[in-house]
Parts: structure tokens; C-alpha cells; sequence
């Protein structure tokens, strides 16, 4: 059975296999890469700072940094295994309102199809509602029909498919 969990050093090493599922320089959502985008997480010292700032992000009382918002982190697993990566962005900057929304997830290529981005994204609502929002920006890739059918499964109505600079994207908002 799947959960959601607070990121771990203790799953390094089923981190690091997901990531090498991925092409190379591939985007993985949610996952909050961009906050070490050179960093050598194959490094246990490294994986775990950067572990420990995926925390802190979620900590309203710490400065995010230029262009960035606070966010909390989960990670999708299942014992052992990584199987993903959900999001919740506390607020929303200009280019989260065009491009990312207030969540993000990613699931490893080798999970996916099992309805994990539908459970993951469904059990991170309750969250949002938490936070004091009403509803939610979700966005995905206009081709990317998987993401497409998990928002739309939890309540995500369509606004618009809107070009930007990562390409056209769906833009869904789900009321909470």
C-alpha cells in the first residue's frame, strides 16, 4: 500500500534507482530538484542536505530565497521504495500562476500506471485545505493525458491549455 512520507536519507538508495530512470536532464515535478540543480546527490552528505532543505521549505518562519515559495514535500512510497514525488506550493508566484500551479508530482517511470498521481494528488488536497486555500492550480503538459485524467479524477476543471515558456500546458483548478 502506497503512503506518503516526509523525505528520507534512509531512502537514498531507491531515490537514486528512480533517478536513473529518467533520461538524463529530464524535469520530474514535484520533486524539488531545482533547489540543488548541481548537486552531487549520488553523495550521501549531499543527498541528505538536500533532504533536510526539502524540509525546511515548508517552514513559513525561514526566507525561501529569490523566486522561490515555501512548499511542502512528500515523497510516494511504497516499505522501501520511492516510487514518487508530490508537492504543495504554499502561494503562488507569477511563474507558478503560468506554469506550475500549487502542486506538482512526478511518479518513477517504472511505477507508473497503477494510480499513484491520482491517489498522491488526492491525498494532498486535505492539505491545501489545510493551508486556508480554496482551490487549486494544477498544471500538466497538454500531451501528458496520465496527468491529465488524475486532475481531472479529483475534481480538476479544464481553464485553458495556455502556450509558455515550458511549452502548452493544461491549466486546472480544483475547488476545495
Amino acid at each position: 500500500m502506497p503512503e506518503l512520507i516526509t523525505p528520507t536519507g534512509r531512502l537514498r538508495s531507491s531515490w537514486l534507482e528512480a533517478r536513473d530512470e529518467w533520461p538524463p536532464g529530464a524535469h520530474q515535478d514535484g520533486t524539488g530538484l531545482r533547489l540543488a540543480p548541481e548537486a552531487d546527490l549520488a553523495s550521501p552528505e549531499v543527498f541528505s542536505a538536500w533532504v533536510e532543505q526539502l524540509k525546511q521549505q515548508s517552514d513559513t518562519s525561514v526566507a525561501v530565497g529569490e523566486g522561490r515559495v515555501h512548499a511542502t514535500h512528500w515523497w510516494i512510497v511504497e516499505g522501501d521504495s520511492y516510487l514518487g514525488a508530490i508537492d504543495l506550493r504554499h502561494y503562488l508566484n507569477a511563474v507558478l500562476l503560468d506554469v506550475g500551479g500549487h502542486i506538482g508530482y512526478s511518479i518513477r517511470p517504472s511505477a507508473r500506471r497503477r494510480g499513484l498521481a491520482t491517489w498522491a494528488l488526492g491525498a494532498v488536497l486535505p492539505e491545501a485545505r489545510a493551508l486556508g486555500l480554496d482551490r487549486v492550480l494544477v498544471t500538466c503538459d497538454d500531451d501528458n493525458i496520465g496527468s491529465a485524467r488524475s486532475i481531472e479524477r479529483n475534481g480538476g476543471v479544464l481553464e485553458e491549455a495556455r502556450t509558455t515558456d515550458a511549452g502548452i500546458k493544461r491549466r486546472y483548478w480544483i475547488t476545495l
